[in-house]
């Protein structure tokens, strides 16, 4: 598992921890079709996180 903010750094989404918050926040962020505002929402294998126009699925880290 992985949390929300995590995976915004770690995809490239987000340089920083903080950027990725204030994305979440702002409810830029989608997790499974739904806006989600909780940046320590842990994510599972098969998730899928949009910002935008961009489509990230949770794989094995």
């Amino acid at each position: 598992m992985i949390k929300l903010d995590q995976f915004l750094k770690l995809v490239g989404v987000a340089p920083t921890g903080g950027q990725a918050k204030l994305m979440i926040i702002d409810g830029d962020v989608k997790v499974n079709g739904t806006v989600e505002t909780r940046r320590g929402r842990k994510l599972v294998l098969g998730d899928k996180v949009t910002v935008g126009r961009q489509t990230f699925e949770v794989e094995d880290f």
